[in-house]
């Protein structure tokens, strides 16, 4: 039996596959953003009301079908209120055309970042000032960037040192880098309940493990005992790291390679084909 490949073919049938596409691109990027938000839970509480609907309709519910209905109807502006900060970032995103086109600085943001950071992780080190500085990665950080004092400033090696100069009112709490910013200082992180974390490091250091085991941020501990550089993500602890070593790290997790790879509609795709790949 031989099949026809041209029937199977049509423009009918691409525009289809590349509407699947698109959905699941935006869906990726709607994941992306509501990650780490309080609007996470607001997001689940709207697929249970859907649920509720589907049940409500099948099992022939009329009165809570009729509620739903009102809930979903007045539901679709209370959404646009409640989700009004993630909504005006994909809209600053799209306008800047960073979908499609992110990766057009080259890196230079990230590049001078990473100078900032090790400007202050050398000075900090060799004069043991105690400092904890978290990255924000993929997963959003803004249950933590609220409970910080905001600052939405460059990022310089001055600025952070004086920072965490001690008795001064923002050195005690962790800095949040947010896209290539310092948006706020004295952020309180989670702390690591884990009992694998050396009894001799502080609570820096349990801070530090606290927000990878959460998130995927990249954070960064200067010990105010011994001036050792500690990075931790994904919950891993990399301890004791020459200005070499996590100044490698630092450039392979925040510089690209190419700006292909800089584009998230590549990345989702490049993602989905490392998760199909596992065993």
């Amino acid at each position: 039996m031989s099949i026809n490949w041209g029937g199977l073919v049509t423009w009918g049938h691409m525009v289809n596959i590349l509407d699947i596409i698109v959905v699941w691109f935006v869906v990726y990027e709607l994941m992306v953003l509501l990650r780490g938000t309080k609007a996470v839970q607001l997001f689940r509480g709207i697929i249970i009301i859907v649920v509720i609907k589907l049940i409500s309709v099948v099992v022939g519910l009329q009165t809570v079908s009729w509620i739903m209905d009102q809930v979903i109807n007045w539901g679709i502006i209370a959404m646009v209120v409640i989700f009004q900060p993630e909504i005006r970032r994909g809209l600053e995103h799209l306008g800047r055309g960073s979908f499609f086109a992110r990766g057009k600085q080259k890196n230079k943001d990230e590049k001078h970042m990473i100078a900032g950071l090790d400007s202050a992780i050398q000075y900090m080190s060799k004069r043991r000032i105690g400092a904890l500085i978290t990255i924000q990665m993929n997963t959003g950080l803004e249950d933590y960037i609220e409970t910080g004092i905001a600052l939405n400033a460059e990022i310089t090696g001055e600025l952070l040192i004086n920072i965490f100069i001690p008795n001064t009112p923002l050195h005690d709490g962790a800095v949040i880098i947010k896209d290539n910013k310092i948006a706020v200082a004295a952020a309180y992180l989670p702390l690591s309940e884990s009992n694998l974390i050396p009894k001799e490091l502080g609570t820096r250091h349990r801070a530090a493990v606290g927000i990878s085991e959460v998130t995927d941020a990249i954070t960064i501990v200067v010990s105010e005992e011994t001036g050792a550089v500690t990075i931790t993500r994904n919950n891993q602890l990399i301890r004791d790291l020459s200005q070499e070593d996590y100044l490698k790290l630092l450039n392979t997790e925040l510089i690209k390679d190419d700006d292909k790879k800089n584009n998230p509609f590549w990345e989702f795709f490049e993602n989905f084909g490392h998760r199909g790949s596992k065993k």
